[in-house]
């Protein structure tokens, strides 16, 4: 079909627009890649733009000597993978049994949750409450705390509301199959698309959080990735602001200017470093990313 004038102005401002939007998106990301591996002289002095300048891993050197960062990558992908299903465990079953318009009480129960989701007692009776539950600073707290997501569900109920037809149950009932029957053998292997988004929601959530850390745990061997990646550029920073360079000799001074220049660099490496598992999963679990999405938006 021959295209108008119009269209194909209106199709190449689109296409640019689109182009400005994923390089917006995108060059941060491959900035801290180059300038993770390039001199940190190069990086402080605006020379890395495109490319990298003079190839090192000496940041990488430094992040890994230091044996936290093995203990919290440790600790994040045990949160990570053991909070994750967990998280299923109770969010699926939830919407699987909310988009069954049979149950008694549904709405109020779906009120119920989508109240929690907008009005909470504050960040001090939260912490109450889990010290109160003994939760705090465990090997587990990462873990159970923020298992559920409302929002997770409500997409998760959509989908088997949307994309699963009602016949399929009714004649599994005929044939004698029970509701936790139905929820393994139909719900489960047809909500495959829906149930990678959410797992990737929580994944990703798991992976970054940080707050939920330095808010309950203080024993450093239970501390996540990212809570010591933040406490590592933290010394940096101080180390730096407290030297005193008045009496120093020129050798000295220009270590110290080195130093300086590596905790800078360093948190180009720190970025890409806890980035980087998160970057290594997603094309697994990007069709049904994009499939679990649309389905449950559109269709809801």
């Amino acid at each position: 079909m021959n295209k108008s004038r119009n269209d194909r102005i209106f199709d190449a401002i689109n296409t640019l627009l689109l182009i400005v939007l994923v390089l917006i998106i995108v060059y941060p990301l491959y900035f801290t890649v180059i300038a993770s591996f390039s001199e940190p002289v190069d990086v402080i002095e605006g020379k890395v733009i495109f490319l990298p300048s003079g190839f090192t891993l000496d940041p990488y050197k430094e992040v890994f000597k230091n044996s936290e960062v093995w203990v919290g990558y440790r600790n994040t992908i045990v949160y990570t993978v053991a909070g994750t299903v967990l998280s299923l465990m109770l969010t699926i079953p939830a919407a699987y049994v909310l988009s069954k318009k049979q149950l008694v009480g549904r709405g109020f129960i779906s009120l119920y949750f989508v109240f929690t989701m907008f009005f909470g007692g504050g960040m001090i009776p939260f912490f109450i409450t889990v010290k109160n539950l003994g939760l705090v600073n465990k090997p587990y707290t990462l873990i159970v705390l923020g298992c559920f997501s409302v929002y997770n569900m409500v997409i998760a109920r959509v989908y088997f509301e949307s994309s699963i037809p009602e016949a399929l149950y009714e004649a599994a009932e005929i044939d004698g199959c029970s509701q936790i029957r139905q929820f393994f053998t139909i719900a489960v292997p047809l909500a495959k698309p829906v149930i990678a988004v959410i797992a990737l929601y929580y994944a990703v959530a798991r992976w970054n959080d940080f707050f939920t850390g330095l808010i309950f745990i203080s024993d450093k061997k239970y501390y996540p990735l990212q809570l010591i990646l933040r406490n590592i550029l933290i010394e940096n920073q101080t180390k730096i602001s407290k030297m005193n360079t008045a009496n120093l000799k020129a050798e000295e001074l220009l270590y110290l200017t080195r130093q300086a220049y590596m905790a800078e660099a360093m948190k180009y490496a720190l970025i890409f470093i806890s980035s980087l598992p998160m970057l290594i999963a997603y094309p697994f679990v990007q069709k049904y990313f994009v499939k679990g999405v649309m389905l449950g938006s559109i269709k809801g």
